[in-house]
């Protein structure tokens, strides 16, 4: 990575955000000034932020922005009516959305890996940088979460590559096309595709679009890894690279058969080309799982590692923060935290629930937090979804007041379907009704995953504290 010479003091408008404070953490290692604002920063950007000693400013005010700012960063949630924004254009300071800003400091000697897709990127990124790292590759790494491994979401290796996970959504309020644009893929995975982000895109074919336009950029020499999902087999015909499919189908380039699970490891027989190469051994659970460490089999081995390198960086792989990540376990109940916020995100973590914990009776907490979630969109598949759980409990949407009425989705409408289908399920609006409602009834041996995009009112810390408080006079 080049410095560039005429740059020294970056400011990051809404620096907290997951790709924000990862881009920061970067600009800070290889030697730029780094300051960052936000309307607030919690735990855990704000560690990471602290870790890397970047001051951060709590608001959005035009004295943020130092007189010896040299560029600013504009986060993707951030509007032209920001003070800091309005400050930043009145003194004609450069400025770039964090796509654009990472592509310019950071990629141009890089060879990118891009991971997208509508589910799994975190995950899969995060496996394919320790794969990488664990054979010697010595990545550079941006990515959605927090990865176990290395307690960060970023990493700046010597190594040729840099593995990105490449979201489709909005850019920033001046480029309203795809954060995945920019990012120049060398070679991608391409996990699922499905409708998403319906507040940016009307429709699936919306959709459909502009993962076309993202496959068309890689070039004759990368390689496109896509899953055997018949919605990605369509958008990948409109590659001019090489591409290799993987999944459950006999047609698949690198599938997975001979599935099953013992004491919460997941083994399967792997075929290449129809040939079974190995058995591998892998410490994620599900059918979810299984595809993407498929996938990050297929672009590693394509990058030059040995298929043993590749099983023990997989057999080695401790996880991301907030993807069935146990956050207590208290008097035989554990307390689950996990990000899933879209119906197939839901699903696939409650099977694979079932299969790692059988005899636990499992709780689903929801809370619809994100743009697509709040929307009445899927209202129907979230009902289906949660027949997976012994118990749901939906909350209240976030921020119900900055949508119409007639877009909103209705979580109670949610408990009384699920009801409707002999399943059990609660309605309470708010962290802090549903912590005592559950502290109430939960036994040895349930299991509760709470799921939100967002911090949930704290409710994982609360109601692991409030469950020892219970439990120890007992």
């Amino acid at each position: 990575m080049k410095k560039t010479a005429s740059i020294h003091k970056i400011h990051l408008i809404a620096i907290s955000g997951v790709g924000m404070a990862a881009i920061a953490g970067l600009l800070k290692e290889v030697g730029y000034n780094v300051s960052g604002s936000d309307a607030g920063i919690f735990p855990p950007m704000s560690t990471l932020l602290e870790r890397s000693k970047i001051p951060c400013k709590i608001g959005f005010d035009k004295s943020h922005i130092a007189p010896d700012t040299d560029c600013v960063i504009i986060g993707n949630a951030v509007s032209r009516d920001n003070p800091e924004v309005v400050e930043t254009l009145s003194r004609g300071i450069p400025y770039y959305s964090m796509p654009e800003a990472l592509r310019i400091f950071f990629l141009d000697d890089k060879k990118p890996l891009v991971i997208t897709g509508t589910h799994g990127k975190t995950t899969t990124s995060s496996l394919l940088s320790f794969v990488l790292t664990a054979g010697g590759l010595d990545p550079s790494v941006m990515v959605g979460g927090i990865m176990k491994n290395f307690n960060t979401n970023h990493l700046m290796g010597k190594g040729d590559h840099f593995v990105i996970e490449g979201d489709e959504y909005n850019t920033a309020f001046f480029d309203k096309g795809p954060k995945f644009l920019h990012y120049r893929p060398h070679c991608a995975i391409l996990t699922s595709l499905e409708l998403d982000h319906t507040d940016i895109y009307a429709n699936l074919d919306a959709i459909k679009d502009a993962f076309k336009n993202f496959v068309r950029l890689i070039p004759k020499e990368g390689l496109l890894v896509a899953s055997d999902d018949p919605n990605v087999l369509e958008v990948i015909k409109e590659a001019k690279c090489q591409s290799a499919t993987y999944g459950f189908t006999p047609e698949a380039d690198w599938r997975a058969d001979g599935i099953y699970s013992q004491e919460g490891v997941t083994y399967f027989d792997l075929f290449h080309h129809h040939q079974k190469i190995t058995t591998v051994k892998s410490p994620m659970i599900g059918r979810h799982n299984i595809k993407n460490t498929l996938a990050v089999i297929a672009l590693t081995h394509h990058l030059g590692l040995s298929i043993d390198a590749i099983l023990n960086g997989i057999s080695l792989f401790q996880g991301v923060a907030r993807r069935q990540d146990i956050v207590g376990e208290v008097n035989g109940i554990i307390v689950m935290d996990d990000f899933a916020h879209h119906p197939t995100a839901i699903t696939e973590t409650l099977l694979a629930l079932r299969l790692r914990y059988p005899t636990k009776r499992l709780w689903a907490v929801f809370e619809p937090k994100s743009a697509s979630s709040r929307r009445n969109v899927f209202q129907k598949e979230f009902a289906v979804a949660f027949e997976q759980a012994d118990v749901t409990i939906m909350a209240n949407l976030f921020a119900p007041e900055k949508l119409p009425e007639e877009i909103r989705l209705h979580p109670d409408q949610i408990i009384v379907d699920l009801k409707s289908s002999g399943r059990e399920g609660y309605y309470i609006p708010t962290a802090d009704e549903i912590i005592p409602f559950l502290v109430q009834r939960l036994a040895p041996g349930d299991l509760v995953c709470i799921m939100s995009s967002g911090g949930f009112g704290g409710i994982y810390t609360k109601l692991v504290a409030k469950l020892k408080e219970k439990f120890s006079s007992y």
